[in-house]
């Protein structure tokens, strides 16, 4: 069997549909599976055990990419396509069954979207693969015999991004936490030299020997066997979050300009808060500009980021 899987260009988008491709690959063991994807999140199906081949799509003027997509694979017979873009391509190549997303607006989480263009009544959680030698770059890099907290304070847009000098004055109200008392910082981005620029003010603020810099230094899926290893996850509303959650780490997503409803970190061990103001207040109020990078989420106070963590490590932990 054969499936071919297309998904995001972006990293969020991209963890949350791997629940889909993993159910799949669950009721089919043998199945075959070629994954189309954005060069960013194609890392993440790196240690894919059924993956045929990897397409990392490049976007190109006038929408050539779809014509170059269909060119390498229209000569194969699928048994299953699934397209998670919403386009017409999955019925441009011969397939036995065909799966493309519905983009119904109805005030649901996307997962529920993914699950309802599969026909499914259950969201699929998301899932990684990783590699024992992924694992062991996480072990040197991570020491679990004392809690790690890890952050991610950068995001794809300025306007989700919580500002750095917030996050750093939330590691000392951690710090001061029993829990926490002795924790190190790992401080996590990707290798855009903006997400470095970001955090920048976190890590100058930050005693060099209780922090891991992490910010693109490794690879996706060694930063998800580090994540497996921390105790506690805060980020902005990002993929770094979305992968957080895919590995098991209580996480807390902070959101300000994106919708919660749609896009909070899934799962039991997971949480999110939000600016006082509604998403919706925000995207409508006069002076919204989706083209500004300065930051949105400034009414987000450290108290209420600090309540809401120890909540969720307080409900993980248990009585």
């Amino acid at each position: 069997m054969r499936i071919l899987f297309v998904t995001a260009n972006r990293l969020g988008d991209a963890v949350l549909s791997t629940g889909v491709l993993g159910r799949l690959l669950d009721e089919h063991p043998t199945a075959r599976a070629t994954v189309v994807c954005g060069p960013v999140a194609a890392p993440l199906f790196a240690a894919l055990p059924n993956a045929e081949r990897i397409i990392a799509w490049k976007k190109r003027p006038w929408s050539l990419h779809w014509f170059d997509l269909w060119r390498a694979t229209v000569t194969h017979w699928w048994d299953t396509v699934v397209d998670l873009r919403a386009s017409a391509f999955a019925y441009l190549v011969p397939a036995r069954r065909r799966f493309v997303l519905r983009k119904v607006e109805r005030g649901e989480h996307r997962l529920m979207m993914l699950a309802g263009t599969m026909g499914w009544r259950e969201p699929a959680p998301p899932r990684l693969w990783l590699s024992a030698a992924h694992r062991t770059q996480a072990q040197a890099l991570i020491d679990d015999r004392q809690p790690t907290i890890a952050l991610g304070p950068t995001a794809n847009w300025g306007g989700k991004q919580w500002p750095a000098e917030r996050f750093a004055t939330l590691v000392r109200a951690l710090w001061a936490e029993p829990a926490f008392a002795t924790a190190k910082i790992a401080v996590l981005g990707g290798p855009d030299p903006r997400e470095r620029s970001a955090a920048a003010p976190l890590l100058a603020d930050l005693p060099p020997e209780r922090t891991i810099d992490l910010i693109g230094r490794h690879d996706l899926l060694t930063l998800a066997a580090c994540l497996e290893r921390c105790a506690l996850y805060v980020g902005n509303d990002s993929g770094l979050m979305h992968l957080a959650a895919a590995a098991g780490t209580p996480t807390l997503g902070l959101f300000g300009p994106s919708n919660e409803v749609h896009y909070a970190p899934f799962g039991p061990h997971c949480a999110w808060v939000r600016t006082p103001e509604s998403y919706e207040a925000i995207v409508r109020a006069p002076d919204y500009d989706y083209r500004s990078q300065r930051s949105l989420m400034t009414s987000l106070s450290v108290a209420a980021v600090r309540d809401a963590a120890l909540a969720l490590w307080q409900r993980r932990r248990g009585p």
